[in-house]
């Protein structure tokens, strides 16, 4: 892979005044992701399943654990997943807290169990159980699924009442998101959805929609609610399969990212420090962040980004950033500050955000060429559409044990068996024997 030219390359260590800034720019472009996650999955389940100060300790030290793991090789930053919002959501909807951070600790383990067999047997057999043709629905999914709450929140829901400071808002920050995801320039355009925010939550004070209490109440430093397993519950594993399959389509999303940013930096990265150490990385981040009462962490776009913008790819920077991510995580009156981000103004970036997932699985569809005229590519993806949609699920029941599988999950489940179960066109296998005479 041809070097491409760095300012700094992934082991150099900047100044003193350039590392702070360039270890911000990260902060900015993970920020607004990473607060969101906790606060769409507390509005999807209607009670308060995660917080955002350990969101930010936990994506602080994940990002940590994966600079430790791949030895300081990749310059990778580590937040909060959107794809989990839902199936979390819905896992405390059916375990309470303990099914939820019992999935994503058990999402972590599954990432350590594949890093395992890729070092001994290599990375192959994986573009055969998850090709685009499961991965792309599943994307699809995880976006469309989430779209019920984002008209919610702006108020356009069907039955509730309709209330303008509401619309006008939501409408203020939807306008400002897109504007900046269309037209913003170098790293405004990096970081739409945080701009759209904090405009969102300025027209939202002048509107009287925010409620500054909690501000007030709060200390300037206070302790995370760090939620400990065997101290704060005992974990169950009711709601492990609501989560755990969603391990597949961030494991796509890991490769995908890795391979861009080796594009970026010119080294191949899936080779040195390797897939394996860097899937590994990725699930002890995780692990490590359910054990402590977070969200599943993915690596991050938006900072892959930053370094193809700054041409800056030091580890050190990154570092920085993560323990810049987790002192914010301890202070409380700025925790506070974003708690009070009315609904409306998540509404408004949310109608983008949701749909941005969703275009982005059939994006992956789009650029590997699946083609629809072949009935096994039909199959595969409405069936996953229509499972994942629909609010498809199956009990087992055996004694007392009571597991569900639905939604996202089933989808993905039933997807990866029919592409595996069903055959080949007729005329896909003569092109093959061609291929091979």
């Amino acid at each position: 892979m041809e070097q491409k030219k760095l300012l700094l390359d992934v082991n150099e260590k900047p100044t003193k005044g350039k590392w702070i800034i360039l270890a911000l720019q990260h902060v900015f472009a993970m920020f607004g992701a990473t607060i969101l996650v906790p606060i769409m999955v507390n509005t999807s389940a209607g009670e308060t399943v995660l917080t955002i100060p350990v969101a930010l300790v936990t994506s602080g030290i994940g990002t940590l654990i994966y600079i430790l793991c791949t030895k300081g090789k990749s310059p990778v930053y580590l937040g909060s997943s959107f794809a989990f919002i839902a199936p979390m959501a819905a896992a405390y909807l059916k375990g309470g807290i303990s099914g939820a951070l019992t999935g994503v600790m058990a999402v972590g383990l599954i990432y350590v169990i594949f890093a395992t067999i890729i070092h001994f047997i290599g990375k192959n057999w994986i573009n055969k159980l998850l090709p685009p043709i499961v991965i792309g629905p599943m994307i699809m999914i995880i976006g469309l699924s989430l779209a019920p709450s984002a008209i919610s929140q702006i108020g356009l829901g069907t039955g509730e009442q309709f209330d303008v400071r509401t619309v006008l808002v939501a409408l203020i920050t939807f306008l400002v998101t897109a504007i900046i995801m269309v037209r913003g320039k170098g790293f405004f355009k990096i970081i739409p959805f945080l701009i759209g925010i904090v405009v969102g939550y300025i027209s939202a004070i002048c509107f009287g929609l925010v409620d500054f209490t909690p501000i007030m109440q709060v200390a300037f430093f206070s302790m995370p609610e760090f939620i400990i397993p065997f101290v704060s519950y005992t974990p169950s594993f009711s709601a492990l399969l609501t989560i755990a399959p969603i391990a597949l389509v961030t494991m796509a999303e890991h490769i995908g990212d890795h391979t861009a940013l080796s594009t970026i930096i010119g080294k191949d990265l899936l080779k040195n420090p390797g897939l394996d150490r860097t899937l590994l990385g990725d699930g002890l981040a995780t692990l490590v962040a359910g054990l402590l009462g977070g969200p599943a962490n993915t690596t991050y776009g938006e900072n892959t980004s930053v370094v193809g913008m700054t041409k800056v790819a030091s580890v050190w920077v990154i570092g920085l950033a993560a323990i810049f991510a987790i002192c914010l995580g301890f202070l409380g009156k700025f925790t506070a500050l974003v708690s009070t981000i009315p609904n409306a103004v998540l509404g408004g970036v949310s109608l983008l955000l949701y749909g941005f997932i969703s275009v982005n699985g059939l994006k992956v569809l789009i650029e590997n060429r699946i083609d629809f005229g072949k009935p096994k590519n039909v199959v595969v993806a409405s069936t996953m559409l229509v499972l994942g949609l629909g609010g498809a699920a199956i009990s087992i029941i055996y004694g007392d044990l009571s597991v569900t599988i639905s939604g996202m999950s089933l989808a993905a489940i039933i997807g990866i068996i029919l592409n595996l179960l069903l055959p080949d066109e007729k005329e896909e296998k003569k092109e093959k024997l061609l291929l091979k005479d």
